[in-house]
């Protein structure tokens, strides 16, 4: 049995949420996004609740049941609350900037990086060796911070790269002489 799956989804305020013809619509503050539901799991709301349901027992039919059920939560908070995913950019000389729709990033290359800012995510840099990634589907939010990072992954020795803020990079000893 799962212990994801059989926990009801709360809907909070201000969200509207329904199913039509195999797919689950969600409507809040921060946008709207939609889900193709399984044929294997049945999603039913009821009393500010969407609860998951397997149809059957079958393997599949009890693994979707799980990831439906954490998807349409992550769905949920998403067009309530958004996600964020905040970058640091360590490094001399490495800084980032917003110019019209495009992040252009400085990252000790021949050339500035251009990044084309995607639609439904905002990405800000409050500082020049600072990047945040803000949306409403946590799915697009962690793809474009990963993007963004695997430009110039930090390195063990120095610590220069782009890394997530709670990154934390081990270190390794230099050459001895």
């Amino acid at each position: 049995m799962s212990r994801v799956g059989k926990n009801p989804v709360q809907i909070p305020q201000g969200v509207q949420a329904s199913v039509t013809n195999g797919v689950f619509l969600v409507k809040g503050t921060k946008g709207e996004l939609t889900l193709p539901i399984s044929e294997h799991v049945d999603t039913l709301i009821e009393d500010n609740q969407i609860i998951v349901k397997p149809k059957n027992q079958s393997v599949l039919s009890r693994t979707m049941w799980g990831t439906t059920r954490a998807l349409i939560a992550n769905m949920v908070k998403g067009v309530s609350e958004g996600y964020s995913k905040a970058l640091e950019i360590t490094g001399t000389g490495f800084r980032a900037s917003i110019q019209g729709s495009n992040l252009v990033m400085n990252l000790g290359y021949s050339h500035d990086i251009v990044y084309p800012i995607p639609s439904n995510i905002k990405i800000s840099t409050p500082r020049p060796t600072a990047v945040v990634v803000e949306g409403n589907d946590k799915q697009r939010v962690g793809q474009v911070a990963l993007d963004i990072r695997n430009f110039r992954k930090p390195e063990p020795y120095k610590g220069k790269g782009v890394r997530y803020d709670n990154e934390v990079i081990r270190r390794k000893e230099g050459k001895k002489k």
